[in-house]
């Protein structure tokens, strides 16, 4: 496991590691609140602009329907892990990382209504790099160690503790939760979830702090 300490250092290693032609899959996992979107758009828009055609894939994009989350009896914890599709996921990383020939559809989460929305977001022959976050690439039960097999490589997006939570809290609050619900679900739901999370940590490719390299929020996010 490697520590980044300089942004045009991991520009330079998505480059390195596409050196062969095949599709690169970079993913970044972290805990809820971490920048891990925040990152990965970061790095797909960089790279574009930097002439290394990129796209950002969400595992978001793979939560369950809430009707189904209903049905399942896990509404109220919705984010854990066995929330998401994880082999459909996998499934799609497989297909981006053998299919050049075509247009890839992927899925994308929608905050205002809390559901997936199917073939929200295309990925064209030509992108080389794909970026991909979410919180369990790096587990080690049911489809996780074969999302992690289909990914070229993972980094841990670090964050301190403080500045996690705050915009977490804010993150629920924007999207419609009572500052009381907001901070409950954080404690209840997503801290038990941040703990599995950390516990992945050291089978990363590479630890990156975003936040020290300069890399901050996106406009209008918290």
């Amino acid at each position: 496991m490697d520590f980044a300490d300089d942004p045009q250092a991991l520009l330079d290693r998505v480059e390195a590691l596409g050196a062969g032609g095949g599709r690169v899959l970079i993913g970044i996992a972290g805990c809820p609140g971490a920048g891990k979107t925040t990152a990965a758009a970061w790095l797909a828009r960089t790279l574009a602009a930097g002439g290394v055609p990129a796209v950002q894939v969400p595992m978001d994009g793979f939560h369950l329907a809430n009707a189904e989350l209903v049905r399942l009896g896990r509404r109220g914890r919705k984010g854990a892990i066995d929330t998401f599709d994880g082999h459909g996921y996998r499934a799609l990383l497989d297909r981006l990382a053998a299919d050049r020939e075509a247009v890839v559809y992927a899925p994308e989460y929608d905050r205002r209504v809390e559901e997936p929305v199917a073939g929200s977001i295309a990925v064209p022959p030509e992108a080389g790099t794909v970026v991909t976050e979410g919180n369990y690439l790096l587990d080690e039960s049911g489809p996780w160690p074969a999302v992690r097999a289909a990914l070229t490589e993972v980094w841990y997006c670090e964050t301190p503790e403080p500045l996690r939570l705050e915009r977490l809290v804010a993150r629920h609050e924007r999207f419609g939760k009572s500052p009381e619900h907001a901070r409950s679900w954080v404690a209840e739901v997503d801290e038990r979830n941040a703990d599995r999370i950390r516990a992945t940590r050291h089978r990363a490719d590479l630890v990156v702090d975003f936040e020290a390299l300069g890399i901050g929020r996106a406009p209008g996010r918290p």
